[in-house]
């Protein structure tokens, strides 16, 4: 399933398997707390070009341009090579281009320059949880998520629910879905979660109820209607199925929600 990323990730891009072991320590990070670099005005010119060029290069790949992304990364570091920021994109990169081995050397570069850095934590943990590493993904959630000079602790919050989900802990994933929820009460991609996981639970009055909570504050993409509509399905009212089920026909016809949709394949 897709897994809404656009407000999970790092704080200048705001939409985006190995098995080898990490040189950092987790447990180490909340010691010092430290700002997350790419929220701090740079030290000289040097940095202010790196930090520059690094901005440019998020954008480029929000964009999709992961290529010119990648070519911003490395003027970036080429201007200033201890730039953890600049690292923390190349992990990302690496990561949109389905490169897990150099994601994590990246991100393990990142970590090396700015151990506490709050926003590549989250993004490491991101990429442990994205591959199958989601029980050490969590330390690195809760390094970040624990900082107070992180400007959006309800990103590693609603990264952590989301990998506890994978852990099949729902009673954690709740917590780190509420708690992402106090923190951002507009957050609509933990409301989508708490949702997913009422309807797992067969609380579907529940799940309903947090749909509704999403559909204030933003339209519904494919993957939103087609759990709206499951939920519709499981209440039994058929009227909302259909409309919901009309809609996705007719607004994402050639998706996979809609293709399960004509297969009949609710669950």
């Amino acid at each position: 399933m897709k897994h809404l990323l656009s407000c999970a990730l790092l704080g200048t891009i705001m939409a985006i398997a190995g098995c080898t072991s990490t040189g950092t320590n987790p447990a180490v990070m909340g010691e010092g707390a430290e700002q997350a670099m790419s929220e701090r005005a740079p030290k000289n010119e040097i940095q202010q070009r790196a930090k520059v060029h690094t901005e440019l290069g998020a954008l480029y790949l929000v964009d999709g341009r992961a290529a010119v992304a990648l070519e911003e990364a490395r003027i970036a570091l080429s201007a200033d090579s201890t730039y953890a920021p600049a690292y923390n994109l190349l992990g990302l990169i690496h990561m949109a281009l389905n490169e897990p081995h150099m994601a994590e050397e990246s991100f393990e570069k990142a970590l090396r320059l700015a151990p506490g850095d709050p926003e590549i934590n989250n993004n490491f943990g991101w990429f442990l949880c994205q591959n199958g590493r989601a029980k050490q993904a969590m330390a690195y959630f809760a390094a970040s998520a624990r900082n107070p000079l992180y400007s959006t602790p309800t990103k590693p919050n609603t990264n952590a629910g989301i990998c506890a989900i994978q852990l099949k802990d729902d009673k954690t994933a709740e917590g780190y879905l509420l708690e992402a929820l106090r923190l951002a009460p507009d957050n609509t991609q933990a409301m989508f979660w708490l949702s997913n996981l009422s309807y797992r639970q067969g609380k579907y009055v529940e799940a309903k109820r947090w749909m509704s909570e999403v559909e204030k504050i933003q339209d519904l993409n494919a993957e939103l209607t087609w759990l709206a509509l499951r939920i519709e399905h499981k209440l039994g009212n058929r009227e909302a199925e259909a409309r919901l089920a009309a809609q996705l026909r007719k607004r994402f016809a050639n998706s996979p929600e809609q293709r399960l949709l004509v297969q009949g394949m609710y669950e």
